[in-house]
């Protein structure tokens, strides 16, 4: 007889979830996916021109990466609704096998192309996987930190992927071999989910232990008589999509900007090229380092003390950066790094904020679906980014590109100000 979903396959009761199973199993995987993109993602380019393509196609090669992931985002709801996450996280790994495959053995510039988006459309379906189970599993009173410590494995990964790729090309000097990486990772990943213990195996969901009924957003409502669909669940939870999904959109937004804004400053005030990069690593330290200290104020006090400060953070960082550009001698570098790395923290403080209100939001039985949805809304809003910065630099100036990220910030920490408590009430906590 099998074990039902409040036992284990001894027939032991399933006991809640515990931080430590949480963060030494669950996020394990994640940890070492991430390391393998991170270690592709700075060779793209560079194999792309190698293909004989230019300088500009090869940046768009790259950015075709989260172009997969928009792709991926709302099939992904419902292969994991479909699958369950384990499953869809080993199809999801099988499939980027094939990307990577392509991408390692190009002989052309759209062979390479093709590779890239199946790798993002692989990431939607792996990452969201992950989501999903700490959505299901992880109890309320600490999901905050579980998920932001999910943001900070990714960040990790993505800063441990491009040092392995730095010592390939020291030793080797041919950037296709950075793909291997990338095929090592996922090997690893998938024997960690084959034959790591599985906290599905002996947690409980953290909604089982009482009901708590769904139909729409998260913990309100009734509990609904059958699985949406993933476009059901669209419907259902259109109003919450729109307000709240904008404003998270537009964090999205200002944290890719954060990233294509730094670089192209620095160039546009003439600043040494090893200067900048260490300004820039700098911030992105500052930003990994907050991660857990987000968690756990968004756990103490709110969610929306993780958005409000952070956008309000970014906000006051670009606005301020708009008014540095044409100062005097040093001005603008001294400027520069103090804002960069104001930018990080700003980052930092709301780290994980997404996916924690992707999670309070998603129906608590089912919530593939809408973290589909949810997580399509901020990926699109974080690729328009560079098309958006380009546009308002070639039209006006970088200045006013800034100084535009600016204004957004506050009208992204109005908005989240206005609808977090709507949405996600502090007396669920």
């Amino acid at each position: 007889m099998p074990a039902s979903p409040s036992s284990s396959p001894n027939g032991k009761p399933k006991k809640e979830a515990t931080l430590a199973q949480v963060t030494l199993l669950a996020l394990l995987p994640s940890f070492v996916f991430a390391i393998g993109e991170g270690a592709i993602i700075p060779i793209i380019p560079t194999v792309a021109v190698s293909l004989g393509t230019g300088i500009e196609f090869a940046g768009f090669i790259a950015g075709s990466l989260m172009i997969g992931q928009m792709l991926g985002d709302l099939p992904a709801g419902a292969v994991v609704q479909r699958l369950g996450e384990k499953r869809a996280m080993l199809a999801a790994l099988a499939v980027s096998l094939v990307g990577i495959l392509l991408c390692a053995f190009a002989v052309a510039p759209w062979m390479l192309l093709i590779g890239v988006v199946i790798i993002g459309i692989s990431a939607a379906n792996f990452n969201l996987a992950r989501h999903a189970f700490l959505t299901t599993y992880v109890p309320l009173r600490y999901r905050a930190r579980v998920l932001s410590t999910l943001g900070g494995v990714f960040r990790a990964g993505f800063f441990v992927g491009p040092f392995i790729i730095a010592g390939i090309l020291v030793l080797f000097d041919a950037p296709q071999y950075g793909f291997w990486v990338f095929i090592v990772c996922g090997a690893i990943a998938a024997l960690i989910l084959l034959f790591a213990p599985d906290p599905e195996t002996v947690a409980r969901p953290a909604h089982s232990a009482k009901a708590v009924p769904d139909a729409g957003v998260g913990d309100v409502g009734v509990l609904p008589p059958k699985r949406l669909g993933v476009f059901a669940t669209i419907r259902v939870n259109a109003g919450v999509l729109v307000r709240l999904g904008t404003g998270a959109g537009i964090m999205a937004a200002l944290r890719a900007a954060r990233n294509v804004m730094l670089p192209l400053w620095a160039l546009s005030i003439g600043m040494d090229t090893a200067a900048a990069v260490l300004v820039i690593g700098v911030s992105a330290g500052v930003d990994f380092a907050l991660f857990f200290v987000s968690g756990w104020v968004m756990d103490r006090f709110g969610r929306v003390w993780g958005a409000v400060p952070a956008l309000l953070g970014l906000g006051a960082g670009f606005l301020a950066l708009a008014f540095t550009h044409d100062l005097a001698g040093d001005a603008s570098h001294l400027w520069f790094t103090v804002l960069a790395i104001w930018l990080g923290f700003a980052n930092g403080i709301g780290s994980g904020i997404l996916m924690t209100l992707g999670a309070d939001l998603a129906p608590r039985q089912d919530p593939a679906p809408f973290l589909g949805a949810w997580r399509l809304i901020t990926d699109s809003s974080a690729a328009s980014v560079p098309v958006i910065v380009a546009a308002a630099t070639a039209l006006v100036s970088i200045s006013f590109t800034s100084g535009m990220l600016g204004v957004l910030g506050f009208v992204g920490a109005a908005l989240m100000g206005w609808q977090i408590p709507k949405h996600v009430p502090r007396q669920r906590r």
